[in-house]
């Protein structure tokens, strides 16, 4: 085992308790688990010279600061951005900006995440791997035998397999793109990456009455379902909002798209519609009903805002289809002047959401009945509202 300071035990108790009820059958994986050894480097954002970067973190140099991050239940601990893992850098590094492409995820979304799955003593689960912690807690509640962890990563999944040997597990670890064909049948599926849409291979994997737990790409939605005897699935919308990394099929995320020029005219040029806006200026990527709605709706926004000095909030939006949206306020209980151009107007499909919300008092996507598809398919229905994301 890689050194390990003293008393991390005591850490992890208090997290434990922190995180479930005593009685829980979480509470022994929680406590016994040192996450620490799966998060010897990790990276954390800051700020240099006006630009926002990630500067490597050493726990072996700042054990405190290990305990700390290591143990907090609501702490997702980033140990790879773009292609730089945290293993890999030397002390003092700082990378760019860039989407962080692996973590160990907050221990209370985890466990949130096998409760909504129900795990039964013998349930054989596949797992995402990432750093291993997940992994490891899972062992611990259903043994080695029982579970599956899948990676894209090569290194990730040798690095999670010496890390649960050394921690005292060797489930079956493989390396997989979690959206292709699966090494198994499994009786639960719980992914800590988000997919665009569920993979079909997911449906034809489960057991029937198999259960899946994941969060869809752009959205805080958190689906559980279970498979059904046509080869789809139905379920529901967690009450919780949650969110993971898209999943990715290689060493990196693609890259962007410049739209340097199209943010530029966004944020300057006068609208083909200008108006004044119903509601004050949100940060729509703060949210999740509302960001999530949007995102069924209108699939494929992006969203920036600016609170300048003097208060003055501007909130943007592009589409890919050429449409774009400003909304600019002078404080943040006033309405907007709202420009907008091209094919859509952003704003006001944002506006009638909000008006919805506040008719209602919630959106329909909460609490919204799931239904999939065996191509994996997946349509959302409640209260006379549907909206559907098609299989990729």
């Amino acid at each position: 085992m890689e050194w390990t300071p003293a008393g991390w035990d005591a850490h992890a108790a208090r997290m434990a308790d922190a995180t479930v009820r005593p009685e829980s059958r979480w509470h022994g994986p929680l406590a016994a688990v040192p996450r620490h050894l799966f998060v010897p480097r990790w990276w954390t954002p800051g700020e240099q010279d006006g630009t926002w970067v990630y500067e490597l973190c050493d726990g072996a140099g700042d054990p405190a600061g290990w305990m700390s991050s290591a143990y907090d239940k609501s702490l997702s601990v980033i140990t790879r951005v773009g292609p730089h893992h945290a293993d890999h850098a030397a002390p003092g590094t700082v990378v760019p900006e860039a989407w962080p492409t692996s973590s160990a995820t907050l221990p209370a979304l985890v466990v949130k995440m096998y409760q909504h799955a129900f795990l039964a003593d013998d349930s054989r689960l596949l797992v995402t791997c990432g750093s291993g912690y997940g992994t490891a807690l899972a062992c611990l509640r259903l043994g080695d035998e029982r579970v599956t962890s899948v990676d894209v990563d090569p290194y990730l999944v040798h690095a999670a397999r010496d890390r649960l040997a050394a921690a005292g597990h060797q489930p079956r670890l493989e390396v997989c793109d979690v959206t292709g064909e699966l090494p198994g049948v499994y009786d639960r599926i719980v992914s800590t990456v988000s997919v665009p849409a569920i993979p079909a291979s997911w449906l034809q994997a489960l057991t029937p009455g198999g259960r899946m737990v994941t969060t869809l790409s752009g959205t805080g939605l958190l689906i559980v379902a279970d498979k059904t005897a046509d080869g789809g699935a139905t379920g529901r919308v967690a009450p919780e909002p949650a969110g993971f990394m898209s999943t990715r099929h290689g060493d990196d995320y693609p890259p962007a798209p410049d739209n340097t020029g199209r943010w530029a005219t966004a944020r300057k040029a006068d609208g083909e519609s200008v108006t004044t806006g119903r509601y004050p200026v949100m940060r729509v990527s703060s949210t999740w009903d509302v960001r999530s709605t949007l995102e069924l709706t209108v699939p494929g926004i992006e969203h920036r805002m600016d609170v300048a000095k003097d208060g003055t909030r501007t909130a943007c939006m592009l589409h890919p289809d050429g449409s774009w949206a400003r909304a600019t306020a002078p404080g943040a209980r006033e309405v907007p002047t709202v420009h907008q151009s091209g094919p859509r107007r952003l704003w006001d499909e944002l506006d009638r959401i909000r008006t919805w919300l506040v008719i209602d008092g919630d959106l329909p996507i909460s609490g919204a009945a799931v239904r999939i598809d065996p191509d994996g398919a997946c349509h959302f229905t409640r209260s006379g509202w549907s909206a559907t994301i098609s299989a990729r």
